[in-house]
């Protein structure tokens, strides 16, 4: 039996597994994770601030002042 010649290049092909099996290197992800807990945790802080604060504005009224 003969084997059927194909229209592809075995060189190439070659190339192409060998590009395809090679494992990246993955980017971590605890640096971003903490960033993103840090930013949270600035966050809380801060509302928890604005709504302990007293107000800003306030009126003082006496008793039997004159008006």
């Amino acid at each position: 039996m003969t084997t059927a010649s194909s229209a592809l290049d075995p060189e190439a092909m070659a190339r192409a597994k060998t590009l395809l099996l090679k494992s990246e290197k993955r980017e971590r992800m605890w640096p971003a994770l903490g960033a993103a807990g840090l930013l949270a945790v600035a966050a809380l802080t801060f509302a928890t601030a604005m709504i302990m604060a007293p107000p800003l504005h306030t009126e003082h009224t006496t008793k039997g002042a004159a008006e």
